[in-house]
């Protein structure tokens, strides 16, 4: 089991490689990337769940980030924290390939399994 701090940063880097590998799904090409991106060609399906995973994962970053700061406030950083950070780190590295590829089920499971990570680490702060 990682430690805290690691899942926390493999948290943000695992937010940016979902960053750019929705952008370079979307814009399909170096060419459209390195411009101003004047005309983007329409995402393919695959594409489009790949950016609102991305979008997804850094709206759960931010409460990730603020709910782990409440816990190492509280002198917290051991324990339950840490077994909910890597289980929010875990299940948000099954939930990209599994939301890109189209699984909605599945997808669901890996978001609510990210989503006990962050209330195990809430629930600690408290």
């Amino acid at each position: 089991m990682l430690e805290t701090h690691h899942a926390a940063v493999l948290a943000a880097a695992l937010t940016w490689i979902m960053i750019i590998t929705a952008a370079m799904m979307r814009n399909r090409g170096a060419e459209t990337a390195l411009g101003n991106r004047d005309a983007v060609p329409t995402p393919s399906p695959a594409a489009a769940r790949a950016d609102r995973a991305a979008k997804n994962m850094l709206e759960n970053l931010v409460l990730f980030a603020v709910v782990l700061l409440a816990a190492f406030a509280a002198g917290e950083t051991r324990g339950q924290v840490r077994l909910g950070a890597n289980l929010f780190l875990a299940a948000r590295l099954a939930y990209f390939p599994i939301y890109v590829a189209g699984i909605k089920y599945l997808r669901t499971l890996c978001w609510a399994l990210g989503v006990v990570g962050l209330g195990l680490i809430g629930a600690a702060a408290f």
